[in-house]
């Protein structure tokens, strides 16, 4: 394995990056249009869109932890793709669009079949040659598992991905957020959470769980042994970690895809850098810079556009790029 020298959480510069763009950063002119889907098991995912004319070519965005289709890192990403003639589809996960989803269940680091889901619908809404993702921090491992469960089965209009921030060893990156260091992100990620525990027992569902218990969760693993795990059918937080962590499903990936993780991110563990995966799969880019946070990359005075969407933006379309002279060589 590769020698591995983090640099130090406790630094201030990484929670720098990482809290002032989540509480300051705006992003102007771009608007989107929001459409309900219904899924196949009865409940239903909110999409925003941002089309752009006669373009084939479509970016879906998956965001993190609790977050939702009109973070800042969302909506500049969307912009700056479709600026340049890219479709855009941020979708929020159950219960993040801002109305409680239909079901006891919510989403999780693993539910891969909603974002196939909406890869799908989106192939059946648009004329689309090209479908490209982009995903942050949680949305990224539902990236990458997806790219990698699905390999043998992805549509074929899907030519790249690119990730930032993404705990893809997710046991690991619980006890790295549990840390006292962390305690600010993972305290908000809990507060919000146990709101909508509140919200669906008013609603007659979870009557069955424990609310006291889930109320007192101290960290993210006893609220994902409470809740989480048995929620959506896994035994217990360490079995849901292992089943969803995409580190195991990067070996399977075979379209281009671009991880980037920064090494000054405050909640990401080592094992959250695959360079030996990486390594052993031609398919897989791997980019650690110094700085940039967890979805931070705000390029030390960029002002309208961060760092993660211009590379994001270079990454994706070289592969269209390449895409064409192979089939002119060919």
């Amino acid at each position: 394995m590769k020698n591995f020298t983090k640099i130090n959480i406790a630094s201030p510069l990484g929670h720098i990056e990482t809290i002032l763009p989540y509480l300051f950063r705006t992003v102007k002119g771009i608007t989107a249009t929001r459409e309900r889907i219904d899924t196949p098991d009865g409940d239903f995912l909110d999409l925003d869109w941002v089309n752009v004319p006669k373009s084939k070519k479509l970016l879906i965005l998956s965001h993190g932890l609790e977050g939702k289709s009109n973070q800042a890192y969302i909506l500049g990403m969307a912009k700056y793709f479709s600026q340049r003639g890219w479709n855009i589809c941020a979708w929020n996960y159950r219960s993040c669009s801002g109305e409680l989803n239909r079901l006891p269940r919510f989403y999780h680091s693993g539910d891969i079949e909603d974002l196939d889901f909406v890869v799908k619908h989106s192939l059946k809404m648009k004329d689309l040659d090209v479908v490209s993702l982009v995903g942050f921090s949680l949305g990224g491992n539902i990236t990458l598992k997806y790219l990698g469960d699905k390999a043998n089965n992805l549509p074929s209009e899907i030519k790249g991905a690119c990730v930032f921030s993404v705990p893809c060893h997710l046991s690991s990156g619980a006890r790295t957020i549990g840390e006292t260091v962390n305690k600010i992100y993972e305290q908000n990620f809990l507060f919000t959470m146990k709101k909508k525990i509140i919200q669906k027992r008013r609603l007659g569902q979870l009557l069955d769980y424990d609310l006291k218990k889930i109320l007192l969760a101290k960290n993210i693993i006893q609220y994902d042994n409470l809740v989480t795990a048995p929620l959506h059918g896994f035994l217990t937080a360490a079995h849901y970690y292992k089943e969803s962590s995409s580190i195991f499903s990067l070996p399977n990936i075979n379209v281009p895809t671009k991880i980037v993780n920064a090494l000054n991110d405050p909640i990401l563990s080592p094992k959250c850098y695959p360079y030996e995966e990486v390594k052993n799969n031609p398919h897989l880019e791997l980019k650690t810079p110094h700085f940039g946070g967890h979805v931070g990359f705000n390029g030390f005075g960029l002002k309208d556009e961060f760092i993660s969407e211009q590379k994001a933006y270079e990454f994706l379309e070289a592969q269209l790029t390449n895409r064409k002279r192979f089939n002119k060589a060919g």
